[in-house]
């Protein structure tokens, strides 16, 4: 039985129809911000992803990343969506990759930059990671990323950084230092198992020896084995112009600029810098070689030659570093200068002028590296204390500092070589920073 109102037909008696909203004199400002939906097209969303950076800027060359997990897992949350085009400079028994970096940014006017991650909700910091954006044809920038990590002295937290940068680049370089071959053994092991074990998705790998290792192309054949890994093994390197030839010929390599045919040159091309020397192919055995090409192959970016610029980079630190020495007792001046090319780097105090104690450094080193060969007593840099008439001559290498060396002149009559010797060792940590 029904109980609904039939004069009405309602059958909800108790509900009141709302009466129409009068005109409140809002109609014309809701009509403007009723938004339509916008439609991006192809370029405006590739300019909008150019634009993209990790983290937030905080200051002139400071990025700022706030995370809720591991450090290594955000940076992948972050490549995974933005799918940067970069390359990551490891270390294996040495810490050369951020000295890299600096030369290469001064070489290219460039500055470097850092990249500061910090937890989430305290702001108490993580890592901090250096790069440097070097400049392409066509407005275009490619990033080197050094994955030794600062900031940090949780060594999970500082390998979990370094796997990602270098799983996620498209070229790892890894710069090898003097390493005997049981200890770059067990550095290089870990490294497959990464490869093997975890989301791994770089397929070029270059290594750059500091000193000379019989073992390292067969380390670097067991590391990638059985991976779809390209192993390029480098000369040995002394100076950051010849690492950034090798890793400059390599990406050319990579996208195809030395086996392409070259195109016509139009009066206003930008001309491609010369190949550098070839590295050492090492290519998984019975797996073709062309398998090893990007999925996507992106645009040539042909990298600036900056080797022609000798001058080295200024470094604070190695500047801080000879001062010290220089108020050691007895000392009468001292110098750092780079092997490779002899030229002086820092220097402090009096008597002979820095460019002469760094070339008569770099002779003595040559001559007691040969020697030290030639008698089959290995290829280390050489540790030296030279006594003479009236002075103390004190050769050694420079800590944290690949490729370079320092020369010490001390007065015999007031300076106590073995003293000096350990007093200079002490100073080793000012070059951490």
């Amino acid at each position: 039985m029904s109980i609904y109102s039939s004069r009405t037909g309602n059958p909800y008696p108790d509900y009141r129809e709302t009466a129409p909203m009068e005109n409140d004199g809002w109609e014309s400002t809701r009509a403007q911000t009723a938004l339509a939906t916008q439609v991006m097209n192809r370029e405006d969303l590739e300019r909008t992803a150019a634009q993209q950076d990790i983290g937030r800027l905080v200051e002139n060359h400071v990025r700022e990343l706030f995370v809720s997990c591991a450090p290594g897992e955000a940076l992948q949350q972050q490549f995974e969506h933005l799918r940067p085009d970069f390359i990551a400079v490891h270390d294996v028994g040495t810490r050369s990759s951020r000295q890299l970096l600096r030369g290469i940014a001064a070489a290219c006017s460039r500055p470097v930059h850092k990249l500061m991650l910090r937890r989430q909700g305290q702001g108490t910091p993580l890592a901090s990671i250096d790069y440097v954006d070097v400049p392409l044809a066509a407005q275009q920038v490619l990033r080197l990323y050094s994955t030794d990590v600062a900031d940090t002295s949780d060594a999970a937290t500082a390998h979990g950084v370094a796997r990602t940068l270098l799983a996620f680049s498209q070229l790892g370089v890894m710069m090898v230092g003097s390493l005997p071959a049981a200890t770059l053994n067990t550095n290089m092991r870990p490294w497959h198992e990464e490869v093997i074990r975890s989301t791994w998705h770089n397929r070029q790998v270059l290594l750059l020896p500091l000193t000379n290792n019989a073992t390292l192309v067969t380390q670097g054949q067991e590391m990638v084995r059985g991976t779809a890994i390209t192993l390029r093994t480098t000369p040995v390197v002394t100076r950051p112009a010849d690492a950034w030839n090798f890793i400059n010929g390599t990406w050319n390599r990579m996208r195809g600029t030395v086996a392409a045919p070259a195109p016509a040159r139009s009066p206003t091309a930008t001309p491609v810098p010369a190949r550098a020397p070839a590295a050492q192919d090492t290519v998984p055995m019975g797996v073709d070689s062309t398998a090893f090409a990007p999925t996507n192959m992106l645009p040539l970016r042909p990298m600036p030659d900056v080797s022609a610029k000798p001058e080295l980079m200024h470094d604070e630190v190695l500047d801080v570093y000879v001062h010290q020495i220089c108020e050691l007792n007895g000392v009468v001046g001292c110098c750092v200068f780079d092997i490779g090319s002899g030229l002086p780097v820092a220097s402090s105090g009096s008597g002979a002028p820095p460019a002469e104690l760094a070339r008569h450094g770099r002779t003595l080193l040559t001559a007691m590296g040969s020697s030290s060969r030639a008698l089959g007593l290995g290829h280390t840099l050489p540790d030296a204390a030279i006594t003479l008439g009236s002075h103390h001559l004190l050769l050694r290498s420079v800590d944290k500092h690949s490729g370079m060396a320092l020369i010490t002149v001390l007065d015999r009559t007031n300076a106590n070589l073995t003293l000096a010797r350990l007093q200079i060792e002490r100073l080793d940590p000012l070059l951490d920073r």
